[in-house]
């Protein structure tokens, strides 16, 4: 076979990429059942308008900067005195009024990038904003903890820089069967046929053909585990939906996977934001109510914690298109069932002291909020992870 050939044709490895150390792991799993504490991270691409998320009803700095777009006070969903829920957080409001959501505001970091692909970088990689990492928080946890390798598994077709280590990756799945049937593919047989062909460690191949045999495995696994236990709650027709619905089948069947990555996007609203935001919110907040009854159903929820972020939120004061532009600090979003803490850890910004670009300011170094589940979740060690010492919080 030609070199030229077999790298062409290696596309399922960029799913999974090992050092030949972990190679064939996954023949050899035992999973231990007990406390087998899992992560599900939610991202929130686009920088989602937190402001019109988590309304401070009483706030008139609110109303004035968004004279058009702010969400008014007989639409909100109240759940205390002076705070709403965007009106199609329905489903959030219940997982808050029965313990089980947690929120965080005014997340961030200094000197914060309004770049998307910047900030998150900054956010996958637990990085200093003058900082450039090759590396994922995650990746450095596998490097650090992992022994299988999909003990990190993200719900779609490439791999974030979040899952990215320097001696072991996550695995990039959308769809199990799919990269069952393609590790199956004859043409795919074939590149395993030539481990012998001399070129493989002439050009430094035969790394990539180990990849290629743990590939194959893997996709077997995770396939087969995804088949184990198929859930009956109805989720909402959308990528989103399939992405946690997969990730319920997986975990109510055991998988021995700790963490899960899921994304939900397009939430740049510079324009028209009421409708956009809207619909990706409730979308959002569906797919979060059908995961935790998943989950519930199956006795996994006591054992599963789920975070969602943004990489950043959007300017305070509205925009000419009934938009908003980008900006700082954010909200976080925290759902378990062995939270320490409910409701709000601490207060929504008062909107009266914003930085130079009329930004929130940020309260929480989200650094802060990945050592808590790093050091009382996972039970690892966050300060080998993050590169340096944050403070863990008091939720969990």
């Amino acid at each position: 076979m030609k070199r030229r050939s077999f790298i062409k044709q290696s596309a399922l490895a960029s799913s999974v990429l090992l050092a030949p150390s972990f190679v064939q792991s996954a023949n050899s799993l035992v999973l231990n059942n007990n406390n087998y504490k899992r992560l599900i991270i939610v991202q929130l691409s686009g920088g989602n308008d937190g402001l019109n998320t988590i309304i401070p009803m009483m706030n008139d700095i609110y109303y004035k900067s968004r004279p058009s777009i702010g969400i008014k006070k007989s639409e909100a969903l109240n759940v205390t005195s002076d705070i709403g829920f965007n009106p199609n957080f329905l489903p959030m409001q219940r997982l808050f009024d029965s313990g089980n959501l947690f929120v965080i505001n005014n997340v961030g970091y200094p000197n914060p990038n309004r770049s998307h692909f910047r900030s998150t970088d900054i956010w996958q990689t637990a990085s200093d904003e003058n900082q450039f990492l090759k590396y994922g928080w995650v990746g450095r946890y596998l490097d650090a903890n992992a022994k299988q390798s999909y003990n990190a598994i993200e719900l779609d077709d490439s791999l974030s820089l979040a899952l990215k280590g320097k001696e072991l990756n996550g695995i990039a799945t959308k769809n199990p069967k799919a990269l069952f049937n393609a590790s199956n593919d004859p043409y795919f047989k074939q590149l395993l046929s030539h481990q012998s062909d001399q070129h493989l460690s002439e050009h430094n191949l035969g790394y990539l053909y180990k990849t290629l045999v743990s590939a194959k495995s893997s996709a077997k696994y995770i396939y087969e585990k995804n088949n184990v236990k198929n859930s009956t709650i109805t989720y909402p027709n959308h990528d989103f939906g399939k992405q946690l619905k997969t990730t319920a089948n997986l975990i109510n069947s055991n998988i021995d996977t700790k963490i899960f990555y899921t994304s939900l996007g397009s939430f740049d609203s510079h324009a028209n934001q009421l409708n956009s935001q809207g619909r990706l919110l409730k979308i959002y907040a569906e797919t979060m109510e059908a995961l935790v009854k998943d989950l519930k159903s199956s006795g996994t929820f006591d054992d599963t914690l789920i975070l969602t972020f943004s990489e950043f939120g959007r300017r305070v004061t509205q925009n000419a298109g009934k938009g908003t532009d980008h900006g700082a600090a954010n909200n976080v979003f925290v759902i378990g069932n062995q939270l320490k803490k409910q409701g709000f850890y601490n207060d929504l910004a008062t909107l009266t002291d914003l930085d130079e670009n009329g930004d929130i300011k940020y309260e929480i170094d989200f650094r802060e909020i990945y050592a808590t589940v790093l050091s009382k979740w996972l039970d690892v060690d966050a300060k080998t992870i993050l590169n340096k010492d944050f403070k863990a919080l008091d939720f969990i």
